[in-house]
């Protein structure tokens, strides 16, 4: 038997294969993807991170009534004339929650504090560090506009305005511009689960005893948290070794409690793929070959209704292709908008010279001097770059010569919601 050559590049593509684009992969995810949870209603103060079922409207206006933006004196602004001011103080004052009883008369001033109600007869507000008090009267300089330092009824939102659409994921502010409008409960879509399986005859879960050709599990604790980030219920499914039988029982047990599954690890085409044997054989898959480093191999599937996500089983390759792939698929099933990663364009503090046809993902940080610095390996195997890095460079499917000071899209981690 006569061996083919050796490549220098294990990515090259294979005579006959067809692969994906990235972008291509990600529109016909999209298209295939739809909500598979059901909706409630709950309390707002439980509704952080969770994804509205249908738009939310404001209960009533935000101010609901005129009030003051500081503590200070208000009165009528046309009572005002030229040079210094001096007006007589009515009795009492305005307060938040405490307003003064009855009409401060033109030409007066009343004591008005922070949030108080405006009070009639008053349209205009000055600071108290801006005015003198003695016997019963303030003395102030005039110069102040008509409405200074006055709050509109309604200038943040009306009542009866939308806040919020149908698949928005509520954000911790979110529940404060709801919250002060009056709205108590909202209608969200229950939480998706999300199982997490690790496959390999190879893995070991930390604290086991492991010898020399073995490996401990670092997708699935990785997995799981990444989960938790994006607001799912993350439901830890164990680790199955490369046995179709006990693979097959973990699958029909799973389905029970999740409404999807991620697995890392058997995804590929090779003797010891057994998630896409299984699902190949038994279910329902399609094998996408990503155009993409680190990844590549991309299962996507189906065990009774549920869907299945196949990672790759090396711990980078399965960290980018869940971010890229996962997150915006899990978004959708959990009802949410397709989420998009929103990059930055900033100076490179490394060359490299890029072949064609694959996207690059690069682990990277920002430096102290604004620039992009990468990890020193681009093996996929150096799990420890995950953790240097604070975000992806994206290098596009195109050839590219990259010099020091060349712009380069850098993708936080904080862009996909880490």
């Amino acid at each position: 038997m006569k061996p083919p050559k050796l490549k220098d590049d294990c990515f090259s593509l294979p005579p006959g294969v067809d692969w994906t684009p990235v972008d291509d992969a990600l529109v016909r995810l999209r298209e295939r993807l739809r909500c598979v949870v059901g909706e409630e209603e709950i309390a707002v103060a439980r509704a952080g991170g969770r994804v509205l079922s249908k738009a939310v409207h404001a209960g009533r206006s935000n101010p609901a009534v005129p009030n003051s933006a500081v503590d200070g004196y208000g009165f009528a602004f046309a009572a005002l004339t030229t040079g210094v001011q001096n007006l007589p103080l009515v009795v009492g004052r305005a307060a938040a929650g405490q307003p003064f009883a009855g009409q401060v008369p033109g030409g007066s001033a009343v004591r008005i504090l922070t949030g108080a109600q405006v009070p009639g007869g008053v349209d205009t507000v000055i600071l108290q560090e801006d005015v003198t008090v003695n016997k019963g009267a303030i003395a102030f300089h005039s110069g102040l506009k008509q409405g200074a330092n006055t709050r509109k009824a309604g200038e943040d939102v009306k009542a009866g305005d939308k806040l919020f659409g149908d698949g928005h994921r509520l954000r911790p502010t979110d529940l404060a511009l709801i919250s002060a409008t009056g709205v108590s409960h909202v209608p969200v879509r229950k939480a998706l689960r999300v199982g997490v399986l690790s496959t390999g005859d190879e893995l070991r879960s930390a604290g086991e005893a492991a010898d020399d050709a073995q490996v401990f599990d670092a997708n699935r604790p990785m997995l799981l948290e990444i989960l938790k980030r994006w607001d799912h219920e993350a439901v830890d499914l164990g680790h199955v070794s490369d046995d179709l039988d006990k693979l097959r029982d973990r699958f029909n047990s799973a389905v029970k409690d999740v409404d999807a599954i991620i697995t890392s690890g058997g995804a590929s085409a090779g003797d010891e793929d057994h998630v896409s044997a299984l699902l190949r054989n038994e279910g329902f898959i399609q094998n996408w070959r990503i155009a993409l480093k680190p990844g590549r191999p991309l299962a996507l599937g189906q065990w009774l209704n549920v869907p299945v996500f196949g990672l790759p089983g090396n711990p980078v390759a399965a960290f980018v292709c869940t971010l890229l792939f996962a997150r915006p698929a899990l978004a959708v099933l959990s009802g949410a908008v397709w989420p998009t990663a929103d990059g930055f364009q900033v100076p490179a503090a490394f060359e490299k010279s890029k072949k064609p046809g694959r996207r690059e993902y690069l682990r990277a940080r920002v430096s102290g001097d604004g620039q992009i610095e990468v990890f020193a390996s681009e093996g996929s195997g150096r799990i420890s770059g995950l953790s240097w890095a604070d975000g992806l460079v994206e290098l596009g499917d195109h050839a590219q010569e990259i010099r020091t000071g060349d712009l380069v899209k850098y993708l936080p981690y904080g862009s996909f919601g880490l």
